[in-house]
């Protein structure tokens, strides 16, 4: 993104339009946010009355829009006082729910700082268009909140006038279609209408000089009438070139609080184009609608589609799969409380939580067909609970975690994972895409994350030049706004447990990701903290009170990230590894170094000299905090988060001397007596 404002703006629809010049879709996806910031409407701070309602609006209108088959909801927090907000959120028509999920919370993250706290403002991504207000803007069919977007110029040489026709053609029929989409009655009179389409160039005249096409997309939000829908986009068609366009980009977009279009020179939308136009004036044949009647079969002499044969037969192997599963754990529990092991008993959670997730249950075989039948040359690696395969499913790539058949290891730990990771909807989460519970296998689908680990990384010689220090800074970034959602933002409060670089996955732009849900836990929301006399976890992560008396909370996940930071500032494992062959383990290192002013000789040799000093110091003294030995002297992540994007680093709480700390002269002497030598013995055989 080039990220540079056009000097030009122009009215529209009585709305403010801001113009960013952006490249084109084949260089960079559009990401966002893009926002429009009306700041006559004032502003509000922080922790406010106003910052709470919007934060309390956003993440139900998420929720609701990720629940509607139209992916659109609006609504209103605090209406009749001086605070009230009103809100709207409309994904992308072809996105998956929990991508829709997801645009949400990057938006409720977002409005804040990129508008600089106004109190009016709309953000467009790649996946959806939000808009927050303090007056009732819901009330009016107007495009209000109005965000323009242009791509490359058209390169030279291009018949314009040719392109300008193919993109006005391309453009009327798809928003006809998705006016037509919306106008059938929706399945009940209060849910909103699905107003989408998205339309593809084809048979390109080779005077155009456009390889890659020409794809389009139009939207309108769902409370909206076909005919107010079709005015809207027909007002959008007549503005397209007179007033923003004139430069003729590839890749263009106009997005507002009612209906939106879209034109890219390459395609960004999923599945099959529903509107096709050949360039020599034909109208190509649309794409098929999917369908799930694939093959057909007979039965009695009467003809059945494999879908219809599916929607018979799957609700009735899935009730098997589950009821063999509750039988097994109930025997196994059975078994193990007469040996005087304390586990939940089954069916309490079972059915309930089976039942939220059914909807992702997949087959045995087409898995098998993913993973070449669990081809070694596939595996990926193998943890402490299974296997895992790279495969491809549905035409995307996927990591299947296949759990060993024919023992009860790792069973609660799949409960766990299955369970709390479906009901999870962050950006830093890995996302589950399905599980298989069939013939004695245990098998999770999720994204597949093409840069593995970040231990795999971070602790290899050569592979860490990988990592710069910008990378570094946007995964601890990453890692923290991750452990918020999960700490503080989630519906279910959950602690990990299991924080460490090894389930931090990294994506193919090295964004991050927690993964390895397995140990977590469950908070209520009134809990704070929590006992087990079954000590989990990873040894150099685990926080003193986990270790010496089985307390877990959220401030045993902020010391596992401050063990993490450190790492990735000094590019060493916390366990194993000395700087200058001493006897003194990192942290102490690091404590010693920050006391004496000396913190640059202990930084990642591989970064160089190519780092942000300020940044560094920012995040040595952050993670000395999460180190802290007693759990209320170490940081909430929402607190981590702001001392993160605080450019001044003067207003940063001093960081006090860590609680692991290795003094060499006595060989084990710490801060807070030797809890570590004593949990180690406490614990050994428990992990």
């Amino acid at each position: 993104m080039h990220g540079r404002a056009l000097l030009a703006a122009a009215a529209l629809l009585a709305s403010a339009v801001t113009l960013t010049l952006l490249p084109s879709a084949a260089a960079q996806p559009w990401v966002g946010p893009w926002p429009t910031c009306d700041d006559t409407t004032g502003n509000y701070s922080a922790g406010s009355a106003y910052a709470n309602n919007i934060k309390q609006l956003i993440h139900t209108l998420q929720t609701n829009a990720s629940n509607t088959p139209a992916l659109f909801a609006t609504g209103s927090v605090g209406v009749g006082g001086a605070d009230a907000v009103y809100g709207l959120i409309l994904c992308r028509g072809d996105l998956s729910p929990t991508d829709c999920f997801d645009c949400g919370t990057n938006a409720g993250q977002d409005v804040y700082r990129v508008c600089n706290h106004t109190r009016d403002a709309a953000l467009v991504y790649n996946q959806c268009y939000v808009r927050i207000a303090p007056t009732d803007f819901l009330a009016s069919t107007n495009n209000t909140g109005f965000v323009g977007l242009i791509g490359d110029t058209v390169p030279a040489g291009v018949d314009v006038a040719a392109y300008d026709g193919a993109v006005t053609r391309l453009l009327n029929a798809t928003l006809q279609y998705a006016v037509d989409s919306g106008s059938a009655p929706s399945s009940s009179s209060s849910s909103p209408r699905k107003y989408f389409a998205t339309g593809q160039m084809v048979g390109l005249d080779p005077q155009l000089q456009l390889p890659t096409g020409i794809w389009s997309m139009a939207q309108c939000a769902g409370d909206i009438s076909p005919a107010q829908c079709r005015s809207c986009l027909d007002d959008l068609l007549a503005q397209w070139w007179d007033v923003q366009f004139d430069r003729r980009q590839v890749g263009a977009r106009l997005d507002g609080s009612r209906c939106n279009l879209r034109i890219e020179g390459a395609n960004f939308y999923t599945g099959s184009p529903m509107v096709r136009l050949q360039m020599n004036g034909e109208v190509a044949a649309p794409a098929p609608a999917p369908s799930t009647d694939v093959v057909p079969g007979t039965i009695g002499g009467k003809k059945f589609s494999v879908g219809k044969l599916l929607g018979i037969i799957l609700p009735i192997v899935f009730v098997a799969v589950i009821a063999v599963v509750v039988l097994y754990i109930w025997i196994v529990c059975k078994k193990r409380t007469s040996q005087g092991t304390n586990i939940p008993h089954p069916i309490a959670y079972m059915a309930e939580d089976f039942e939220s997730i059914k909807s992702i249950l997949l087959s045995l075989s087409s898995l098998q067909v993913a993973t070449n039948k669990f081809d070694e040359s596939n595996k990926l690696g193998e943890g402490g609970f299974g296997a895992v395969y790279k495969g491809h499913l549905s035409g995307r790539e996927v990591a299947v975690k296949r759990l060993p058949k024919g023992s009860d290891q790792g069973l609660e730990e799949l409960k766990n994972e299955l369970v709390l990771v479906a009901k999870l909807h962050h950006k830093n989460l890995v996302r589950l895409e399905g599980f298989c519970l069939e013939d004695g296998e245990r098998l999770l689908v999720y994204e597949y994350m093409p840069n593995k680990s970040l231990d795999n990384i971070l602790f290899d010689h050569e592979e860490k030049r990988r990592l710069d220090w910008r990378k570094r800074f946007n995964i601890i970034e990453g890692v923290a706004r991750g452990l918020q959602y999960l700490h503080e933002d989630s519906q279910k409060k959950i602690v990990h447990r299991d924080l460490k670089a090894s389930n931090i996955l990294l994506d193919s732009h090295m964004n991050p990701k927690i993964g390895d849900f397995g140990l977590a836990r469950l908070f209520g929301q009134d809990q704070t903290r929590d006992v087990t006399n079954n000590i989990v976890g990873t040894f150099g992560y685990m926080s003193p009170e986990y270790v010496m008396r089985g307390q877990y909370s959220t401030k045993s996940d902020v010391f596992s990230f401050g063990i993490l930071v450190i790492e990735i500032v000094t590019g060493q494992k916390n366990v194993g590894h000395y700087f200058d062959e001493q006897n003194e383990d990192i942290i102490s290192i690091v404590w010693k170094h920050w006391t004496e002013g000396t913190l640059v000789e202990i930084i990642d040799d591989s970064l160089g000299r190519n780092y942000s000093e300020t940044e560094v110091l920012k995040c040595v003294n952050i993670g000395l905090q999460c180190l802290q030995q007693n759990p209320m002297d170490r940081p909430k992540m929402s607190d981590v988060m702001v001392m993160l994007n605080d450019v001044d680093t003067s207003s940063l709480p001093a960081a006090a001397r860590p609680t692991f700390f290795l003094d060499a002269s006595s060989g084990y002497s710490y801060t807070s007596g030797d809890w570590w030598t004593k949990g180690l013995e406490t614990s050994k055989g428990a992990i």
